[in-house]
């Protein structure tokens, strides 16, 4: 697990969303402009506003942009993550935007105990951790009785997937991870299988060129860019990378 933690310690997640000074609050209002820009979707997935005053726990809070989504929208917030620079950055965050909220470094595959919650929320994350079956189990446990669970998981049904397969995409957030794995729509049932009411969206495809991304310049590849907005969004529809994930916590009686 060190191996991991050390990955995340030397970069971690969206810490380059902006070129300006780490942990001013320039830099976290671009870095977070950016986030909600590239992936729209997850405003509409996370649902902010519905968990004012109730306690939300977050795995693998990264450099905090959810986490103050959820704060300022009134939860009460606990976030964890296995690299502690991230925690770092996260809370130069906190105390920039004066949010309240408990930050911990500690590996979800390791804790069951961290208090009782309405939602559990991992955006992007247990496809990183080395054994997610053990990471749920554990969420689980957290979680009240008709508690939510919302993550995100990489599909392996995807046009994401298919280009890394055949070499044609290089720059992505799982390249040199120690572990990412992908999902069918089957084996997230079978991961999940102690919850209820499953649902799964297909969502989101990056369409712009990476070299002028990387400069903070949006310039669509030429086939999205000619692509008609009903047919893209029918692509990420079945296609997409993300696949975003909310059930519940029923007690079995």
């Amino acid at each position: 697990m060190d191996i991991i933690s050390n990955y995340w310690d030397n970069q971690p997640c969206n810490v380059n969303h902006s070129n300006k000074e780490v942990g001013t609050k320039e830099y976290f209002e671009e870095v977070t402009k950016r986030k909600y820009f590239v992936e729209p979707h997850i405003i509409t997935f996370a649902e902010f506003p519905k968990y004012r005053e109730k306690n939300v726990l977050e795995v693998g809070c990264g450099i905090g942009t959810a986490a103050q989504s959820f704060i300022e929208h009134g939860a009460n917030y606990m976030g964890i993550d296995i690299s502690s620079k991230s925690i770092e950055i996260c809370k130069k965050r906190f105390d920039v935007f004066g949010l309240k909220g408990e930050l911990i470094v500690c590996d979800i595959e390791k804790v069951d105990n961290l208090g009782e919650f309405d939602l559990v929320y991992s955006f992007g994350v247990l496809h990183h951790t080395l054994y997610p079956k053990i990471a749920i189990e554990n969420i689980y446990k957290m979680l009240k009785p008709d508690g939510e669970f919302k993550l995100m998981l990489y599909a392996k049904n995807s046009l994401k997937n298919f280009m890394i397969k055949d070499g044609l995409d290089q720059y992505e957030a799982q390249y040199g991870v120690p572990v990412a794995y992908t999902y069918t729509y089957d084996e997230i049932y079978s991961l999940l299988s102690k919850f209820s009411d499953i649902t799964i969206e297909q969502t989101h495809i990056f369409p712009y060129k990476i070299e002028e991304y990387k400069q903070y310049k949006y310039v669509k590849q030429e086939y999205f860019e000619l692509m008609p907005k009903e047919l893209f969004t029918c692509l990420e529809k079945n296609i997409g990378w993300h696949l975003c994930v909310t059930c519940t916590k029923k007690l079995i009686k």
